[in-house]
């Protein structure tokens, strides 16, 4: 099994630029940065966004991000185990 958290972000189209996107990107892999690689779990994480958060502030997405980070971290990784 891994050691470490692993993530895959996935954002939509949604008749938004490439700088758009890009910039929503940017965001949720710094947060995920600080919130998600700093726990000591083995576990897979896909953060697939909706097109609301183009349009939410950073404080917003943050908070959501905590509170998956707070999630990933009290299951400490169990389940899909083989």
């Amino acid at each position: 099994p891994l050691e470490y958290v692993r993530v895959g972000i996935i954002v939509p189209l949604h008749g938004r630029s490439a700088v758009c996107r890009n910039q929503l990107k940017r965001r949720l892999r710094e947060l995920t940065r600080l919130r998600l690689l700093t726990l000591a779990v083995s576990v897979d994480v896909v953060l697939r966004c909706r097109p609301s958060a183009y349009d939410q502030k950073f404080g917003e997405v943050e908070k959501q991000i905590a509170g998956i980070a707070e999630a990933v971290g009290a299951r400490g990784g169990a389940g899909g185990e083989e």
